[in-house]
């Protein structure tokens, strides 16, 4: 949270000073918030900064009518804009650009009245976010862990002479701003790390620099801010758990860990740093009275159960961040916003001296000690953290910048009276309505009545939906009952029923003629004659993200069927019959920042079903498996995707058998738009036009990158992305039997653009084309 406040006061300045692209509103949520590592945050900065510049230029009681809904409020934001401030939008946030620009000019021309301090570039590209970086001055490379756009998130070594980049391994589930905690152990040549950083407990990992082998060491961890030891080998991190902030210590070889330090509530240490000797600690500490320290603290003192600490520094209003020792343990290096600028600070231990050492334009961040005078840092950018070299130097005169909030709180002082006031002042007991013991089923109430259309063969029924629900939403129970009003249809066949009820992990459904309104557009059609009722059951066994396992079973029964469920242009054979399904599914699958889906990792199913007939089990198993991996160019995807199936029973029993073809979409669907990587599907044929109690089939797709769009369309209806993939599909069925063999092969892509309507709600319109071979066939 501190950083990412922070972010927010130099991004802007950074842009200016770099002459970077303003998106206007529809490139900020097309564009704006894929292209840089702070991804989706740009709008939040976007955002807080228009909003200001508008309390600033208008009154911050205007913008509370913009924000406030009432009787004689208008229906869209931007028609409530205009009755605000008799303005439009658009125009606004142009003049808010212009605004901008004016006023970080005049904040670059008050840092530059000082010299500025030079760096020099190490590596040709910028990179996204950073992790706390380590020298190795014997091999003169640098370990970070760095996330940008269009590559997974990953440790990687730097070569500071060469200026290039190796990754060691990949960070999953990274957190935006910091990557992963990482703690360096010099002698032995590993890394620590942390996973789950942006949900979930903290696992504690260590990889090999050399070999790149990965190990997880602690499940559920909670520890960050780590740190390694640099005598005894031990870890040290802090814990947080219900608003308590723990320094933890996990002696070697890191089996568990010892509580050494729990701080009173309100208190919160981090940035934590052991000087070379192995015989300090020192840490950053603020607390709720809003005190931000510098603090050093004796680690034998720490070992024997003791919390003294010696202040070193205390803050005016901005906590230091990622103090660091030096090669000899005479300084600490590290940032601090006193200025309104991030600037590198050192603190002479010695001499008990703190000194600002840079004037920096956008900001230095995470310095590292290079040489006796020199600081390896990363310099901010309109586009992300460059690493530079910057020489160190006590100055004695900096300008801090001019911040915004306060120029707003100077304009209009009432705003010095806005408070939120005390939790404590709210009166809980008057606004109970009830307390007791919650029963899900005695509070099930009508939810939502209204018409609908749907769709059962090619006809087109009439009828209503009705929902009812718990408040707690333990219960969701939804009944769809319509009419075919067409003489067509058999009189059995005209009323239409379907009843789903769902209380997790189950789900129950029953059906009578079941219609749907997504078959009134398309080929794919599940709208079945005769009567139907099932029960699925879901449970995980893994929920580690992106690692997951988890375990579908279903079980139903039909009578009256003329198709089979799963295919619509295949005949049933038996008035009644029952399924039994059960789906095993493991997954690790990853995505870059920016991302439109997941690029990289694999999935894999297990499925097994059974078909009960009278007096016979047709039973059949297939399985799934996709792997694929990001290449060099970002946001670029190689996949390889895999299934094999076997059916026990006759070329002629229907249940038997396996059927693919066709995309598998329909022109309006509700269901993923890439569908051809179904293992039902082979574009290039029709629906379930070839098939086989046995089969084995393989697929190659590449996804290309995304093209953005700056803008293309208004900010209630705009194109967001368009993504082109193709894929080429080779199929075999009934592999047993030269007879009954058949062999295809499709060629064919599709092209996908994302759509906004009604300013946030996201569609695909998708064009797919295909052309498949089989022997003997024309194309």
């Amino acid at each position: 949270g501190n950083v990412q406040k922070r972010i927010i006061l130099k991004e802007f300045r950074a842009m200016v000073n770099d002459s970077s692209y303003f998106y206007d509103v529809v490139g900020l949520e097309s564009e704006g918030t894929t292209i840089d590592f702070q991804v989706g945050v740009n709008a939040y900065l976007y955002g807080t900064r228009f909003v200001s510049y508008l309390a600033h230029q208008y009154d911050p009681e205007q913008v509370l009518k913009w924000f406030n809904r009432t009787e004689d409020s208008k229906r869209s934001y931007r028609s409530q804009f205009q009755k605000t401030f008799s303005a439009n939008l658009d125009e606004s946030w142009y003049n808010w650009i212009e605004w901008e620009h004016r006023w970080q000019h005049q904040n670059l021309q008050l840092i530059r009245e000082y010299p500025i301090t030079p760096y020099r570039n190490i590596l040709p590209q910028t990179l996204g976010s950073v992790s706390r970086t380590y020298y190795d001055s014997s091999t003169q490379r640098i370990y970070a862990a760095i996330n940008y756009p269009g590559q997974l998130a990953q440790i990687a070594e730097i070569d500071i002479r060469q200026g290039t980049i190796n990754k060691i391994c990949d960070v999953p589930s990274p957190a935006l701003y910091y990557v992963t905690f990482l703690a360096y152990d010099q002698k032995a040549q590993r890394l620590f790390y942390t996973t789950q950083n942006s949900r979930g407990w903290r696992d504690l990992n260590e990889v090999d620099i050399k070999t790149h082998k990965r190990k997880v060491l602690l499940k559920d961890s909670r520890s960050g801010d780590l740190v390694c030891h640099p005598v005894d080998k031990s870890l040290w991190g802090v814990q947080h758990h219900n608003g308590y902030s723990t320094l933890v210590y996990f002696p070697h070889p890191y089996k568990g860990w010892i509580n050494i330090l729990s701080l009173p509530y309100g208190r919160d240490i981090f940035d934590l740093d052991i000087s070379p000797d192995g015989k300090y600690l020192s840490a950053a500490l603020v607390d709720i009275s809003g005190q931000q320290k510098l603090i050093l603290m004796n680690i034998d003192t720490l070992l024997q159960g003791r919390s003294s600490f010696e202040i070193l520094h205390e803050f005016e209003n901005n906590s230091p961040a990622n103090f660091v020792f030096s090669a000899g343990g005479e300084y600490l290096y590290g940032t601090s916003y006193y200025t309104g600028v991030s600037n590198i600070w050192r603190y002479d231990l010695p001499n008990k001296q703190m000194d600002i050492v840079t004037n920096s334009e956008t900001g230095f961040f995470r310095p590292v000690p290079f040489k006796e005078d020199t600081v390896i840092t990363f310099r901010y950018t309109g586009k992300g953290f460059d690493a530079v070299v910057v020489p160190v130097k006590p100055l004695q005169d900096v300008n801090a910048v001019n911040y915004l909030g306060q120029a707003v709180v100077n304009k209009h002082p009432l705003l010095r009276d806005w408070k939120a006031g005390s939790p404590a002042s709210i009166n809980i007991d008057s606004l109970t309505i009830y307390e007791g013991n919650y029963t899900p089923w005695k509070n099930i109430r009508l939810a939502a009545a209204y018409p609908i259309i749907e769709g059962y063969k090619d006809y087109t029924t009439f009828g209503i939906h009705l929902n009812f629900m718990d408040p707690l939403l333990f219960h969701n129970i939804e009944l769809n009952g319509s009419y075919s009003p067409t003489n067509r249809l058999e009189t059995s066949e005209r009323f239409h029923a379907t009843l789903k009820y769902n209380y997790w992990p189950w789900k129950f459904w029953m059906s009578y003629n079941h219609a749907d309104f997504y078959d009134l557009f398309g080929p794919t059609k599940t709208s079945r004659k005769g009567k139907g009722a099932g029960a699925q059951y879901h449970h995980y066994f893994i929920v580690d993200r992106p690692k997951t396992l988890d375990l579908t079973i279903d079980l139903a029964g039909f009578s009256g069927l003329e198709r089979l469920p799963q295919y619509q242009n295949i005949e049933v054979f038996y008035d009644q019959f029952l399924s039994l399904n059960a789906d095993l599914k493991y997954s690790y699958l990853l995505r870059s920042l920016g991302a439109v889906e997941k690029e990289e990792g694999f999935l894999s199913h297990l499925t097994g079903t059974a078909h009960y007939v009278p007096s016979d089990v047709i039973p059949k198993i297939f399985g799934r498996y996709d792997y694929g991996f990001l290449l060099p160019w970002n946001h670029s995807s190689l996949w390889l995707r895999t299934a094999l199936g076997f059916g026990i029973g006759s070329r002629f029993e229907t249940l038997a058998n396996f059927y693919f073809g066709g995309f598998g979409n329909n022109w309006v669907d509700y269901q993923g738009f890439s569908r051809y990587r179904e293992y039902y599907s082979f574009p290039g044929v029709d629906l379930n036009a070839i098939g086989g109690t046995n089969f084995s089939k393989i697929m190659l797709e590449w996804t290309l990158p995304p093209v953005r769009f700056k803008r293309y369309g208004i900010p209630s209806f705009y194109l967001r992305w368009a993504r082109l993939a193709v894929f080429s599909t080779a199929l075999v069925t009934n592999l047993d039997n030269d007879s009954y063999q058949t062999s295809a092969l499709n060629l064919g892509g599709q092209l996908d653009f994302r759509l906004i309507t009604f300013s946030h709600l996201q569609s695909t319109f998708s064009l797919g084309y295909a052309v498949a071979w089989q022997e003997d066939q024309k194309p």
